[in-house]
């Protein structure tokens, strides 16, 4: 069975990027925002692992994060984060956090396969 990754960006071009890439190995699933993610995943159905970008309206990457670090039925899925800021302050604030990687925008997709796998398989 394929393992499930769960992206949750705003800009619906690199959910479109990463599906290509992971597709043909997990199962996708795609939110534009944390709080629809969110409520998805109060209906039980987890994945393996979440993509999550940063800088998003409604909800911050940072504060999802935080949230599901604190919810005992979330915290054991692995976050990675993704951000178009170069910021080594915000990068250990969120490994500190939880996160189980940081990946800066624009990224490899093949890297970020990589890292998947590394965390996952």
């Amino acid at each position: 069975m394929k393992k499930r990754i769960m992206l949750i960006d705003d800009k619906a071009s690199i959910a479109k990027v990463v599906s290509i890439y992971l597709s043909k190995d997990y199962d996708f699933t795609y939110f534009e925002n944390p709080i629809k993610a969110i409520e998805y995943l109060q209906g039980g159905d987890f994945p393996d692992l979440i993509i999550s970008d940063i800088r998003m309206p409604e909800m911050m990457g940072n504060d999802f994060l935080r949230y599901m670090k604190k919810n005992e039925l979330f915290k054991s899925i692995p976050i990675i984060m993704l951000s178009s800021e170069e910021s080594t302050t915000e990068r250990i604030k969120l490994l500190e956090d939880g996160a189980a990687d940081y990946i800066l925008k624009p990224f490899n997709p093949m890297e970020l396969k990589v890292r998947i796998k590394k965390i996952i398989d």
